[in-house]
């Protein structure tokens, strides 16, 4: 079940009690960690209505922060369990998990060094996550359905054990979401102390010195709060400070596609970290393709902050064709507005001549989380995911599928821009690493010492094996 850190255990207690349940956990088969996510899925689903009514309490305590300036708005949003299809989003992510292959125990070399000697690269989990976010409740969901399912029988049964921690803001919400996990975890055999949560900035920062206990950081919020874990810790962290992603409209750019592409890319859920922030606009565009998509996003509702060529191409269009927005909505840019995160309907735009320009902008100005290019040319969309340096590179296709549900990871723990380990939207793939594992079948053993370049020793053979788990 979860523990929460109103009970008598200490910060380092804490951190103890889920390395000792990640190791308790390894020899448990898989069937125990489905049965789990489906148990937990069942709680969830006869406490959608209390959950819900809690998350309208979170919902309106945090309007009254926005409305005292002390939130963000896009924070609000991102509270908000009930919109849309949030809720049923999160049980499908459960489901979609439980049904994925066990990642863990999947062998991606293997050689025979020797005669009667085998070496084995095998995936096994990260180990001990902390996982801090903000806003965001189904967070706890998320996280506790990857952690329970990462692993498979025999000794490559370990999972990740994971420690929560969630902003104030959605504490009524995360509480009931715990206790529905606690009730499924429950009637199962995996260790009480497997999901815990704490509640305290405190107790954070004391977890982050843990690092004989801990073995990652996930943190998911804003960029303030991804920047202090960072400089605060010794332990990997894994996630992205911004979501400053961009659509280039290329020289050879379809209508329709860069109207539907750019539009749903940044209206679709503009406080979501993969909306689009930035425009590039091809300057053979200027009076073509360019004032239609910004006639389309105007009426949307979405503030353009323009640089002197756009702004100028929009000026230039008769009065009775421009969208009765055009004067609030249309302002020059700043130089700043293109290293914003935004996370609201507004989106800076910039003219530059070539996809080089576009490629070396985007590396300049990108947080290398998801950008696009509409394009007709097959050689400028190879040259743009080759060139752009980010977690995804999409081709006529919006920003928003950057996202791990979408992309048929049952749900993900967030996004990694890293280039190190796991990149983009990270699911259960991205929760493991991998170890070696050697195994003599020699009457004596094997040593190292009777190998050599001499005539009268050993060779190694590195034979390879085809293998896809290892054979004992």
């Amino acid at each position: 079940m979860t523990i929460s850190s109103g009970s008598d255990l200490s910060v380092e207690d804490i951190a103890k009690a889920a390395k000792a349940a990640f190791e308790e956990s390894q020899l448990l088969p898989s069937a125990i960690r489905k049965d789990a996510l489906q148990k937990i899925k069942t709680q969830l689903e006869h406490s959608k209505i209390e959950i819900l009514a809690a998350n309208k309490q979170d919902m309106e305590a945090a309007q009254l922060e926005v409305d005292a300036g002390r939130m963000s708005e896009s924070m609000l949003k991102r509270l908000d369990l009930g919109r849309g299809d949030k809720w049923d989003s999160m049980l499908q992510g459960i489901q979609d998990v439980a049904e994925l292959p066990d990642p863990t125990g999947a062998v991606s070399y293997a050689s025979e060094l020797d005669d009667d000697l085998e070496l084995y690269r095998v995936s096994c989990p990260i180990g001990v996550l902390l996982v801090i976010f903000e806003a965001r409740p189904e967070v706890v969901v998320n996280i506790a359905a990857l952690a329970i399912k990462s692993g498979m029988e025999m000794y490559t049964s370990s999972r990740n054990a994971a420690i929560l921690k969630g902003g104030k803001e959605s504490n009524r919400t995360a509480i009931l979401l715990s206790q529905a996990i606690s009730l499924g975890l429950a009637q199962t055999p995996l260790p009480a102390t497997y999901i815990q949560s704490i509640q305290t900035r405190a107790e954070v920062s004391m977890l982050l010195a843990l690092d004989q206990y801990i073995d990652l950081v996930i943190p998911r919020g804003s960029n303030s709060l991804v920047k202090n874990i960072q400089n605060n810790t010794r332990i990997p962290v894994m996630g992205h400070a911004d979501g400053i992603c961009h659509v280039y409209l290329d020289e050879s750019a379809n209508l329709q596609k860069a109207l539907r592409v750019v539009v749903d890319s940044k209206t679709d859920y503009p406080s979501a970290c993969n909306a689009a922030e930035t425009l590039i606009v091809h300057t053979s565009l200027l009076e073509t393709i360019w004032p239609e998509v910004a006639r389309a996003l105007l009426t949307a509702g979405v503030h353009l902050l323009c640089d002197t060529d756009t702004l100028t191409a929009l000026s230039a269009l008769p009065s009775p064709t421009c969208p009765p927005n055009f004067l609030s909505n249309v302002k020059a840019s700043a130089a700043s507005d293109y290293m914003t995160e935004h996370l609201s309907l507004t989106l800076s735009v910039v003219t530059l001549p070539s996809l080089h320009d576009a490629i070396r902008f985007i590396n300049a100005h990108s947080s290398h989380h998801t950008d696009s290019i509409i394009t007709e040319c097959s050689e400028s969309a190879s040259a743009f995911c080759r060139g752009v340096d980010s977690a995804g590179a999409f081709i006529n296709a919006s920003t928003r599928f950057a996202d791990g549900f979408r992309y048929g990871f049952g749900t993900e723990v967030g996004i990694s821009t890293g280039r190190i380990h796991a990149r983009g939207p990270v699911g259960l793939e991205g929760l493991v690493s991998y170890k070696y594992v050697m195994r003599s079948k020699a009457p004596a053993g094997h040593i190292v010492s009777e190998f050599g370049s001499r005539e009268n020793e050993r060779k190694f053979k590195h034979a390879p094996i085809t293998a896809t788990t290892v054979p004992f």
